[in-house]
């Protein structure tokens, strides 16, 4: 797959079990870096860390997947990378991250060695089940974890997903969009895309206004189903307004899930019916939508600790363990904070 340029929703590089594919991933880090205009200092951590990923996939993982993307951020931009395996796993990643510590019988340096080169890191793993490793690697600090992580994954044989999502904030509106385009491939990708462009510059409204817009928006292309939720946790509230078969739903303590309701329709055609339904939704509480590429039969009490980790992680954890290879998929997952 061409590394020389990554565009906002990334690069998937699949298969990453030999020196060839893992030095491919890292060339591709680092040309992005440069792209993004890191700086000298960045760019050579940048290729350290990939290294050190990639090397991990090759000497221990099956199956290991690297995302290559940039991320942005209060008019910053960093490249992310998000290594996924279903390797052995570890027991205790944060010991395994130490300096020294080798399951292997080798040397053990190097999840310390990423662990100190990352602006930001997390990561989730469980014995024979796999890793799943995020790294953001900055010019300067890095900013404020975020509130949200989401991911999307193009079906076996395609080089673009139909499937999107966009987080934004407006006039202090916790707002976040999953969409799927009918179908899949370029014309699948589009719909997406015109889907996110009118989220982002939609009016301040609640999610059933905004999808109202979307649909509005959306006439010249083949459509989508796609759904807006909004977090209001100082109101110990959930606002959701969906169109066909996007999945949400609510995990609470105890990993209890509550599925949010989509009516049947299509955005951008027709002229469906947009209702929207209030749930609560109190501090510590997680939302999890995703499109029909994502099988819905998941279960966050099979992953002690995950709900604890980054937004990104549980997305990327989800996405490798219920993804369907012959569609395309997208996971998205937020999280109500103080």
């Amino acid at each position: 797959m061409n590394g020389d340029v990554v565009l906002d929703h990334g690069i998937w590089f699949r298969g990453v079990e030999s020196g060839s594919a893992a030095s491919a991933v890292r060339r591709a880090a680092e040309r992005l870096g440069a792209q993004l205009e890191l700086g000298d200092r960045p760019v050579a951590d940048l290729a350290i860390i990939t290294a050190e990923l990639t090397s991990n996939l090759v000497k221990h993982a099956q199956e290991g997947m690297v995302l290559l993307r940039p991320v942005r951020r209060g008019g910053r931009a960093g490249v992310e990378l998000i290594a996924v395996d279903h390797g052995p796993g570890m027991a205790d990643l944060t010991v395994s991250s130490r300096d020294g510590h080798s399951t292997t019988g080798t040397l053990g340096i190097g999840l310390g060695a990423i662990v100190r080169q990352a602006s930001w890191f997390d990561g989730y793993s469980l014995p024979q089940r796999g890793t799943v490793l995020a790294v953001q690697v900055w010019s300067g600090p890095a900013p404020e974890p975020s509130w949200a992580g989401a991911l999307t994954r193009p079906m076996t044989g395609e080089q673009v997903s139909g499937d999107g999502y966009a987080v934004r904030v407006v006039e202090g509106r916790q707002q976040v969009l999953v969409c799927d385009g009918l179908g899949h491939g370029p014309l699948a990708a589009a719909a997406s895309e015109a889907a996110v462009g009118a989220f982002r510059d939609a009016p301040n409204g609640s999610p059933g206004a905004v999808v109202r817009h979307l649909h509005r928006m959306m006439s010249h292309t083949r459509g989508a189903a796609l759904a807006v939720a909004e977090l209001d946790p100082a109101g110990g509230l959930l606002r959701y307004a969906g169109l066909g078969n996007i999945a949400a739903m609510i995990v609470v303590e105890g990993a209890r899930r509550r599925g949010l309701v989509s009516l049947p329709g299509i955005a951008g055609h027709q002229n469906p019916v947009v209702r929207e339904y209030d749930y609560p939704f109190q501090v510590g509480a997680t939302l999890v939508m995703h499109s029909d590429g994502v099988v819905d039969r998941w279960d966050l009490a099979d992953y002690p600790g995950l709900v604890g980790r980054a937004p990104l992680v549980v997305a990327a954890t989800l996405l490798r363990d219920a993804g369907i290879r012959r569609d395309d998929a997208c996971v998205l997952v937020a999280r109500a904070e103080p």
